[in-house]
């Protein structure tokens, strides 16, 4: 068995290896996110901000779009309902 001394030793050791296991796997990790970031902005992609506002404008310009083809129906049928009136 090993003295109190030895083990505090080694759980010291084990704490620092830990320690500077921790701080590695931080710096791999920022590393990796600058790499992925780096590739995607090869690749020209956009941001989620950017998406969602373009979605956005698409959905009201969708919402635009079935309004006035609404209207132009509506309008369509007046001129119908116009036109034979004047027939008769």
């Amino acid at each position: 068995m090993r003295s109190g001394a030895k083990n505090l030793r080694f759980l010291e050791d084990m704490a620092k290896v830990a320690s500077g296991a921790m701080q590695s796997m931080g710096d791999l990790r920022g590393q990796v996110k600058s790499m992925v970031q780096a590739f995607l902005a090869e690749l020209d992609v956009v941001s989620r901000e950017e998406f969602d506002r373009v979605e956005a404008l698409a959905q009201k310009a969708r919402e635009r779009q079935v309004e006035l083809e609404k209207r132009l129906i509506a309008l369509e049928k007046k001129l119908q309902a116009t036109a034979r009136r004047k027939k008769k």
